[in-house]
């Protein structure tokens, strides 16, 4: 190991990364522009053939960074899980989804280490970045490895750094975010801290995997559970006339001991929707059941329903029918200004609106054509951000509170908004006439 500990310091190591998608293409980049050798290895070869053109198909990936690394030479992508044998350090970035009743689905991971395992060598780091359950680097990855007849850490390392991009950002970026890093044992862990600071800031070493799995599930449980509080309370301040949008503003001004999380739709990407059911999953096994976390699930689950019932009643209240009325959804993306649609609610939102007969199209210009997901297939094209193209419809529903979105003409002869992202009332404050708004 003290070969591989060299190459790392050295910058001779070669870096294989596993998926080439929102979390892998980004870490392959910087680690490029650290001055290794990166092969990127991915089962798609449309995304392959774009990273050998120097395209990005992720848009807050610009092209010229893609280009810049290709054209160095010291960058390729590849559909040759064969090569693996060439790189140091082999790094996992691959879904981890969930299935039909909200059990993990690890296969992704399983499929990549056996893949890997047919290749591994003396001297290898390898490093799952896949969210997951505690308990998957040391009991499902390293036995898979060990059954090469290899052993960790005496032939090779082993260690969980738990991805944490966040697609669109600007002053968060893959180089700046601290990396946890907790290996199988000790050694592993120095080598994958030794490996993720030579191309990052900040580096922050754990005593185990499990922790460092553990840690990126409470990050999500977080967020989870605050968001479904919020959203929760919009459904009980909706009864009582009050607009949780304005209670939130005026708790937010208290300078200690309140953190703003906001209601929405329903939750989106691939993070907050999936990963706290693994946690949930997991501590069964234990004889434990985490009850925040699936009430805050079933909260953010149901929200896609509130939206059309919210919607069905401001339709009652101009003597409109939901069913029959045409109705425009904006955005599909999960969130504002991105081209990301990972477990977005639109797609729930505009499936409901269908089964209740209603007339609905989309607008999102991100997306010319929704793309089929596990379980949509839309089958639908995006309408022009126009007001032309807004004023055509009985109402309007806001979903996604992208930028260009943010023009108050375009809702001028809107007759109805559904806005659940409070983004059109803010757009009228001068005074100007504006469409009936109503808060979801």
């Amino acid at each position: 190991m003290n070969e591989l500990r060299r190459k790392i310091e050295n910058r001779a190591a070669h870096v294989g990364v596993i998926g080439q998608g929102y979390v892998g293409l980004p870490l392959a980049l910087v680690f490029r522009e650290a001055g290794f050798d990166v092969t990127g290895f991915d089962v798609d070869p449309k995304k392959v053939d774009a990273i050998a053109c120097g395209e990005s198909f992720i848009k807050h990936i610009g092209p010229e960074r893609v280009a810049a690394a290709v054209k160095s030479g010291r960058y390729r992508a590849t559909t040759d899980f064969d090569r693996l044998g060439t790189c140091d350090a082999i790094l996992i970035c691959v879904p981890t989804p969930l299935g039909r009743h909200r059990e993990p689905d690890n296969s992704y991971i399983h499929s990549t280490v056996r893949e890997i395992a047919k290749r591994l060598r003396r001297g290898q780091l390898i490093v799952l970045e896949s969210t997951t359950y505690p308990g998957t680097t040391d009991e499902e990855v390293k036995p898979l490895l060990e059954a090469t007849g290899l052993r960790c850490p005496n032939d090779f390392l082993l260690a969980f750094s738990p991805e944490r991009e966040d697609p669109g950002r600007r002053d968060h970026t893959t180089r700046n975010i601290p990396k946890v890093v907790g290996g199988v044992e000790s050694t592993s862990t120095d080598c994958a801290a030794l490996l993720y600071g030579a191309a990052m800031e900040k580096v922050v070493p754990v005593s185990s995997s499990r922790v460092a799995e553990s840690s990126k599930l409470l990050e999500n449980v977080f967020r989870s559970v605050n968001i479904a509080l919020v959203n929760e309370l919009k459904m009980l301040f909706d009864r009582m006339d009050i607009d949780v949008w304005e209670v939130i503003e005026a708790a937010k001004s208290k300078p200690f001991g309140f953190m703003p999380f906001y209601p929405g739709p329903g939750l989106g990407g691939h993070c907050i929707p999936l990963d706290p059911f693994y946690l949930s999953w997991k501590a069964a096994e234990y004889g434990s059941w985490a009850r925040f976390i699936e009430l805050a699930g079933e909260i953010n689950t149901r929200m896609p329903s509130y939206v059309l019932h919210r919607l069905q009643r401001a339709l009652n209240e101009d003597g409109k029918p939901l069913k029959g009325s045409r109705i425009l959804v904006l955005g599909l993306a999960y969130k504002a200004n991105i081209d990301d649609d990972r477990e977005s609610p639109s797609y729930e939102i505009i499936e409901l609106l269908r089964e209740a007969d209603a007339h609905v199209e989309y607008c999102d210009p991100y997306f010319s054509e929704a793309r089929k997901t596990r379980r949509h297939d839309l089958k639908m094209r995006s309408l022009p951000v126009t007001a032309e193209a807004f004023a055509a419809f009985d109402a309007v529903v806001v979903a996604t509170a992208h930028d260009l979105f943010k023009d108050a003409a375009l809702f001028e002869h809107v007759p109805l908004v559904l806005d659940t992202r409070n983004m059109v009332e803010p757009l009228f404050a001068g005074g100007r006439a504006r469409p009936r708004i109503v808060k979801a």
